[in-house]
């Protein structure tokens, strides 16, 4: 009876640490709560990853901002072409695609107006203006970004143009068969537009590039992102499309001249 009475103590003692060791899920619980938090890292380095990223394009406005402004010089115009065409151009062609020094007039060294640029550029321009009454054409070409930096050059350049005819070269609000219409129905002197309209006009038949004597980048100026207008790939690629149109043979011949402004 003794024994069997030590058997059921014993027992009993076995259950009581059966029961005193059941309650183990708790680790379970514990290991659980890492695996919790390392879900919700993720959303954290996102939100932080588009913050970075944000803070980044500051400061590269930032480092433009402060940035000196710099003149552009011919060099700049002949890299760009040699690197816009390298992949698609032999060696030998893009030699036949650089421009001779002797085409290039005196750059633009951030301390003229329009108007003061224009004037040395183009000393002998009152005889010229009074000589030329071919339609269809302009003898000085400005080239810009936009529709909107084309007329704040129309307005800056009163000093130069006198009694000038000046036409607006762009494709806001205007089409480019009225366009065609006003080339065609008188002479005119001056022209100030957008790449894409003046090759367009190039291209249907409308301007005839051949008694053109100047041509002018818009080159320093900077838009509210600080872009030049060769930062812009769209305006860049029309600018080197049109340079194609005639432009480029028209310097190799001496008859046109190249200004940055």
């Amino acid at each position: 009876m003794c024994g069997e009475a030590s058997d059921g103590e014993g027992g009993g003692d076995v259950e009581m640490k059966q029961q005193e060791a059941a309650p183990v899920p708790v680790p379970s619980k514990k290991t659980k709560q890492p695996t919790e938090c390392f879900l919700v890292q993720p959303k954290e380095t996102k939100e932080d990853a588009t913050k970075t990223k944000k803070r980044r394009k500051k400061k590269i406005t930032d480092i433009l901002a402060k940035s000196e402004p710099k003149p552009g010089t011919p060099e700049d115009l002949q890299k760009l072409m040699k690197d816009y065409y390298s992949s698609s151009r032999s060696v030998i062609e893009l030699e036949e695609l650089k421009l001779p020094d002797s085409c290039f007039l005196k750059a633009n060294d951030l301390t003229h107006s329009l108007s003061s640029y224009l004037k040395e550029i183009c000393p002998k321009w009152v005889k010229l203006r009074k000589n030329h009454t071919e339609k269809k054409s302009v003898l000085l070409l400005i080239i810009c970004s936009s529709a909107i930096r084309a007329l704040e050059l129309i307005r800056s350049m009163t000093a130069f143009r006198g009694d000038s005819k000046v036409m607006k070269l762009f494709a806001k609000h205007i089409k480019v068969q009225e366009q065609v219409k006003l080339l065609e129905k008188r002479a005119v002197h001056l022209g100030v537009g957008t790449p894409g309209r003046i090759k367009e006009l190039v291209k249907q038949g409308g301007l005839n590039l051949n008694p053109l004597k100047f041509l002018v980048f818009d080159w320093n100026w900077r838009d509210q992102k600080l872009r030049r207008m060769m930062d812009i790939p769209e305006i860049k690629k029309e600018v080197f499309e049109l340079l194609e149109m005639g432009v480029l043979s028209l310097c190799k011949s001496e008859s046109l001249k190249l200004g940055l402004f």
